[in-house]
């Protein structure tokens, strides 16, 4: 038979031949080699792929960069809580500096001051959820607390609105006398059982029949006002925040921070 190679003395090959066994176990190292290297960059694409979606995930949406921040959800919301609460409270002190004897459902300054409450509620939400998706229960309590407070303020803005608007509906039709540092107003000056309101404390029963009129109609359209701010921020937190939170079992390890959405 004829040897592959050239062989040395002794019948053993010289240095730089090779046999087929040697040949085909180099070329087993070859392919293993080559099999590594191909699996270890399968698994860095792999790699980089996950964190480039996790980074996709987490940052905001191009379109958000050319938005204005203050017309994002709920800053834009809690904002004009705050200035319309401010608004209903001040005219509301307003109201009591003309006469000490008007009611408390006359003068709404506890409406105001709770929507500010709402308001600051609002701006906290913004400012520790403004990711869109919940990862915490704190997150999820305060956007269920927000959404409840919201619909509250609605009932109270549109109870206001009904005191304020038969009140204004009641001084408009009075008749008032002056009675030293009181006015004496009743409705029907010949109905002899007719109620009579007194206002202590006012020297021009003008400001009764005008001003405090007039402060009843601010009061109707600042609570309207905050009425339908108060819908929309319920309708948009039970649309794109309260309907959207995570809840049920976190899939994988506590770093990655994985849920599944419900």
């Amino acid at each position: 038979m004829v040897r592959e190679g050239r062989e040395g003395k002794g019948g053993r090959p010289q240095a730089g031949s090779y046999t087929p066994k040697s040949k085909s176990r180099v070329e087993t190292q070859e392919k293993k080699v080559k099999a590594e290297r191909e699996m270890r960059q399968a698994q860095k694409d792999s790699s980089d792929k996950k964190e480039g979606k996790k980074k996709r995930e987490e940052s905001p949406t191009p379109e958000d960069g050319h938005k204005c921040r203050v017309c994002r959800f709920p800053l834009l919301i809690a904002l004009l809580q705050l200035l319309l609460g401010v608004a209903v409270t001040a005219v509301a002190f307003l109201m009591l500096a003309i006469s000490p004897s008007l009611l408390a459902r006359e003068t709404p300054h506890w409406a105001g001051i709770i929507l500010c409450l709402v308001s600051i509620l609002g701006f906290v939400l913004y400012c520790i959820t403004y990711v869109p998706d919940e990862r915490t229960s704190k997150q999820f309590i305060v956007k269920l607390l927000y959404f409840v407070l919201c619909m509250i303020g609605l009932v109270i803005s549109v109870l206001v609105m009904a005191f304020a608007a038969h009140h204004y509906e009641q001084t408009s039709s009075f008749i008032c006398e002056q009675d030293v540092e009181a006015c004496v107003c009743i409705l029907d000056e010949e109905d002899l059982l007719a109620r009579t309101f007194t206002y202590e404390g006012v020297s021009d029963c003008e400001v009764i029949t005008g001003t405090l009129t007039l402060y009843f109609l601010i009061q109707i359209f600042l609570n309207l006002a905050q009425a339908l701010i108060c819908a929309v921020g319920a309708f948009i937190m039970w649309k794109h925040r309260y309907q959207v939170f995570f809840a049920g079992l976190q899939i994988g390890s506590p770093s990655t921070q994985q849920w599944q959405k419900v």
